[in-house]
């Protein structure tokens, strides 16, 4: 069960101690002292520079983390209170840090045949930090594996089974890894361009999280091959939901949202055709409220937000939100943020970017 925001942020004080709140603007503490949760996400400053912000639920920038390039996808740990941001694809760096300023941000590479692919997660003690990567030689997914008890050094991977990882979680008992192979082929000597997109091969897999060996993969239909599976989340019943984007024609109508569990075939969830062209074939991130048995979604191409009943798969709500971005559990839905600078209902002089965790 998700705690409840005011433990959250009571927790994040108590943790974070003295030190750290005593480096703090007045007019940040006070956002602090009233805030319902905390949340982190990257931002691009007016200046061009890239940083973390820490935030609070109503949007407050409560301090920053200046980060050395772009991020994406991000990562929290429960256990130990650190949180990693994730290059953005074909990144090769991830900054791990502590929100309360525990310890210094530690800096890894991506090894010199791999970028990352923008997420990642932490095993459920801490100990481990799993990263989606990509062998690009190779042209095979793989999950590095980074050990947080000797500054982050690369240990070992895994294979995805797939091509293209993108989000990736850690079932709650720590025993599996759940990937969304977005089933693209890339080459840093290409940038961002997408290689195969006649030939995809999107999949969602589980893996061994102690041996890295392959459990369940569960490959989309010949009918949805250009549908690629890019962000996961897991509900409080252990479903995993998963967002999808359409390389498609524009005018086709696949389904975006879909759930799945051990041992179970996917099962898409069937969106209203005016909800499904307002998102414009494109969900940017997923996110699901435990407590209120909600799932979340963002469309910064379509410029929506979507709030599904996770146990009818029926539409909610949904709102229009200009570049709409990043999404995660709030104390009633959904915290949402946009490339334009708002954050619920605060705007800042930044750009958030694609991901907000909570911390």
């Amino acid at each position: 069960m998700m705690r409840s925001p005011a433990i959250d942020r009571r927790n994040f004080v108590k943790a974070a101690g003295l030190g750290f709140l005593a480096t703090l603007a007045p007019r940040s503490l006070m956002a602090l002292e009233r805030a319902d949760a905390v949340y982190a996400s990257g931002i691009r400053a007016a200046d061009g520079s890239f940083a973390v912000a820490t935030v609070t639920e109503r949007g407050e920038i409560v301090d920053q983390v200046k980060l050395p390039a772009r991020a994406h996808g991000m990562a929290s740990s429960a256990a130990t209170g650190r949180t990693v941001a994730f290059a953005r694809r074909p990144g090769t760096y991830a900054m791990i840090f502590d929100p309360r300023h525990k310890s210094e941000p530690i800096v890894i590479s991506a090894r010199e045949d791999r970028h990352f692919y923008g997420h990642g997660a932490f095993s459920a003690d801490g100990r481990l930090l799993y990263a989606s990567e990509n062998d690009f030689d190779g042209n095979r997914g793989m999950i590095g594996i980074y050990d947080a008890s000797n500054r982050f050094a690369r240990i070992g991977e895994y294979e995805t089974y797939g091509i293209g990882p993108h989000d990736m979680t850690v079932s709650d008992d720590g025993r599996l890894l759940i990937v969304a192979n977005g089933g693209i082929e890339t080459h840093p000597d290409f940038g961002r361009t997408k290689l195969n997109l006649g030939e995809m091969q999107p999949s969602l897999v589980l893996i061994d999280a102690a041996t890295g060996a392959l459990i369940e993969k569960h490959v989309l239909p010949a009918q949805w091959a250009a549908l690629s599976t890019r962000h996961v989340d897991l509900d409080d019943k252990g479903r995993i939901w998963f967002a999808c984007q359409y390389e498609g024609h524009r005018k086709d109508l696949p389904p975006l949202v879909g759930h799945f569990t051990k041992g179970e075939d996917l099962s898409f969830i069937d969106l209203p055709e005016q909800t499904t062209r307002r998102l414009a074939n494109y969900v940017g991130a997923i996110a699901v409220n435990r407590r209120e048995g909600l799932v979340g979604i963002t469309s910064p191409k379509g410029g929506a937000s979507v709030t599904i009943d996770a146990g009818t798969g029926k539409v909610l709500a949904e709102t229009t939100i200009a570049d709409a971005a990043g999404i995660a559990p709030a104390k009633s839905g959904f915290a949402v943020s946009s490339y334009d600078g708002d954050f619920l209902a605060t705007r800042s002089d930044v750009a958030w970017d694609q991901h907000i965790v909570r911390l």
